[in-house]
C-alpha cells in the first residue's frame, strides 16, 4: 500500500508502524487524515516521534477518528485534566504502581468501548524503562485452529468494570469474537483486566478456556515492542490490538 503524504514504517509482522513526514502541531490536509486512517487500519498501532503536541492538539488529532468519549472509571494512577478528554498520567521515583501490568483491551466493560487510545509521553526517565507491547487480536484469531474457531463462534463474554475501576462501573457482554466493523476483519476480543467469565459455558470450563485465550493473546509471535522517548505518541485500535 503506497503513501503519497506520509511516510508509514512497519515494525513487526503483525502490528505496529512508525509515521514520518507529518506535524501534528498543525492542522492536517484531507490527504494527511485519509493516508492515518489507512496506516491505522493496516497496522492497528501508529507511533509518532517528535510530536511536542498540547492537549487540543492531541483532540484535534483524535476527532478525526470518530467522536471522543470520557473514561468510564475512576483510575488510582491518573487524573483529570481541564479538557474532559484527556487524563494525565505522573510518576515519580517511587511510583506505588506502573501502569500495564496485563494485556487490556481499553474500557470493554463499556456497552460502546473506545475506539481507540491515544497516548502522549511527555517526559520519560533518564535510563529509559516503561516500553509498551502490542498484540494483534487479528493475527491471535488467524492463529487458532479451524475446530477452536468453530467453538469460539457464538459464545459472549461479560467484561466487569468493577475488577479495575471499582464498584459503580459499566458492565457489558461482547462477542468472544468480534468482526471488525471497518476492515470486516475477525479478531478475538477477551482480556485479562475486565473479562469476568464466558456467559454460555459452566464457571470452572469458562475460567480454562479463558486462561488459554489470555496466554494466546499475549503471545510474542502477534506482538511488537515501542520503545518511548520523549514527545512520543502510541495511537492504538481497541478493537483489534491489546497493549501492556
Amino acid at each position: 500500500m503506497t503513501y503519497e503524504a506520509i511516510t508509514v514504517t512497519p515494525v513487526a509482522p503483525n502490528i505496529g508502524a512508525e509515521i514520518g513526514n507529518i506535524d501534528l502541531t498543525k492542522p492536517l490536509s484531507n490527504v494527511e487524515v485519509d493516508e492515518l486512517k489507512r496506516a491505522f487500519h493496516e497496522h492497528l498501532v501508529i507511533f509518532f516521534r517528535d510530536q511536542e503536541i498540547s492537549f487540543d492538539d492531541q483532540v484535534r488529532v483524535a476527532s478525526h477518528f470518530g467522536p471522543l468519549g470520557k473514561h468510564v472509571g475512576k483510575s488510582t494512577i491518573s487524573k483529570t485534566t481541564d479538557n474532559p478528554y484527556i487524563r494525565k498520567f505522573h510518576y515519580d521515583e517511587n511510583p506505588i504502581r506502573i501502569s500495564g501490568d496485563n494485556y487490556p483491551s481499553d474500557q470493554s466493560c463499556a456497552e460502546v468501548p473506545p475506539l481507540g487510545s491515544m497516548l502522549y509521553n511527555h517526559t520519560v526517565p533518564p535510563n529509559g524503562g516503561g516500553d509498551t507491547l502490542f498484540t494483534s487480536q487479528y493475527a491471535a484469531y488467524d492463529a487458532l485452529s479451524d475446530r477452536m474457531k468453530a467453538y469460539l463462534e457464538g459464545l459472549t463474554a461479560t467484561h466487569d468494570g468493577a475488577r479495575v475501576f471499582g464498584p459503580g462501573t459499566p458492565k457489558a457482554v461482547h462477542p468472544v469474537v468480534v468482526r471488525h466493523p471497518e476492515t470486516g476483519r475477525k479478531a478475538l476480543y477477551v482480556n485479562t483486566d475486565f473479562t469476568s467469565h464466558i456467559n454460555e459455558l459452566p464457571r470452572l470450563e469458562s475460567e480454562g478456556l479463558l486462561q488459554f485465550l489470555y496466554r494466546h493473546c499475549g503471545s510474542d509471535d502477534f506482538g511488537c515492542r515501542f520503545r518511548w522517548q520523549a514527545h512520543s505518541i502510541a495511537f492504538w485500535d481497541n478493537r483489534c490490538a491489546q497493549h501492556k
